[in-house]
């Protein structure tokens, strides 16, 4: 039933749902169910729920620390000093996430982090959670870098809202501006980690929208992508610029190649269980040899933890994905990150995939780990096929310094 609730806010079906960002001093007074949760005008803008809010799913813990999912929250207490990180690395982003820190807490928000930085300037940003009066940094800073003008004295929820662009970093708390601050030298792609220190601290509503995404498609023709030849699919843009697909097979082709990127879209399959997908890193002008990130929403006897055909957001034929959040006929957003071998897909916001590929190197992504730029496929699967996209965008992730 949890899912289901899921699905059915995420698709805005909600008419009356809170943004899941607390207030400084409304300590217990956010309803349980608006925690951990997307607006529809969010899942637009392309925002991603790290924490789905019932499991550490798209996370991993670097040291032995007590890390658990208490009623909507992720808290610790106790254990030696490390991260708990995402497993998926990320770039130029928009984040929020709130924090409650008790009064003997030394913790932290990690930024572009490397999974074990051997300091707070070494290999990752550290954004300060710190109780009391007398840290060097407090609460609002960058450890090392840059002060800021907080200082936490309470045990209330606090908002971090972050927007990290390139060197470019400015912080905002509880509504107010405590830092901005730029590096002459960014580290590039890296994990977002929460820092187990000293003291009890939990996390919740932690969110994070990729910047820097261009448009892969127009709206209005076909520019930057090429149909396969003599096949029976047929790809155009509808009367309300949305990119069609209908019969199959076939596939639509990007002209360009990305390597490592966040794509983002929207997606409406006209149809029950229909199958197609959205290949990456393909070999140019190869038929469907590429990763395939899978469209197909069927699932089992009711039961949305239990995909057909492996489900919408699965690596098809790698992983299936963990969990069916989306619905034929109406309108889904699907968000694929790939940084060197590791692969995650989210589907309305929700992460489903998380994926390493350990094969050894090879050129061709049917035998191994392919690493080399491919092209951007759309599947056009079989004669049933009738699918339609749009706010179709695309990022390529800087390298990490």
């Amino acid at each position: 039933m949890r899912a289901l609730f899921f699905f059915l806010c995420f698709l805005g079906m909600a008419t009356s749902m809170a943004t899941g960002v607390a207030i400084h001093g409304a300590d217990n007074h956010q309803a349980q169910d608006a925690l951990n949760q997307l607006t529809a005008e969010e899942l637009a803008d392309g925002w991603l729920l790290l924490f789905d809010g019932e499991s550490l799913y798209g996370w991993k813990a670097s040291s032995k620390v007590d890390w658990r999912v208490v009623d909507g929250t992720i808290r610790s207490e106790r254990g030696d000093v490390g991260l708990l990180h995402t497993t998926t690395q990320f770039s130029d982003f928009e984040f929020r996430c709130d924090f409650k820190a008790g009064p003997t807490t030394n913790s932290g928000l990690f930024l572009r982090t490397s999974p074990n930085p051997a300091g707070p300037t070494a290999g990752c940003y550290e954004l300060n959670i710190a109780s009391g009066t007398e840290s060097p940094f407090p609460t609002g800073s960058l450890v090392g870098r840059k002060r800021g003008t907080f200082s936490l004295t309470d045990e209330l929820w606090h908002t971090y809202h972050v927007v990290a662009r390139g060197g470019h970093f400015k912080v905002t708390l509880d509504g107010k501006v405590v830092l901005d601050w730029k590096d002459p030298r960014p580290l590039g792609r890296g994990y977002i980690g929460l820092q187990h220190n000293q003291g009890a601290v939990a996390f919740r509503n932690i969110k994070l929208r990729p910047l820097g995404l261009d448009p892969l498609f127009n709206g209005k023709d076909l520019t930057g992508w090429k149909i396969f030849p003599e096949k029976d699919s047929r790809f155009f843009v509808n009367a309300d610029g949305e990119l069609q697909v209908l019969s199959g097979p076939g596939q639509l082709e990007t002209t360009d190649t990305f390597g490592d990127f966040v794509l983002q879209t929207e997606v409406f399959v006209d149809g029950e269980a229909l199958n197609s997908g959205i290949f990456f890193r393909s070999i140019p002008g190869d038929f469907s040899n590429g990763y395939e990130s899978q469209i197909h929403n069927g699932f089992k006897d009711g039961n949305r933890d239990q995909p057909s055909n492996a489900g919408t957001g699965a690596i098809f034929r790698r992983q299936t994905a963990r969990r069916v959040l989306a619905d034929d006929r109406i309108w889904f957003t699907k968000t694929i990150i790939c940084e060197g071998p590791h692969m995650a897909v989210w589907v309305n916001g929700i992460q489903v995939t998380d994926w390493t590929d350990r094969r050894p190197a090879d050129p061709n992504p049917r035998r191994g780990l392919r690493l080399t730029p491919g092209t951007i496929i759309l599947q056009g699967h079989d004669p049933t096929t009738n699918l339609r996209f749009r706010n179709m965008r695309i990022g390529e992730m800087t390298s990490r310094r």
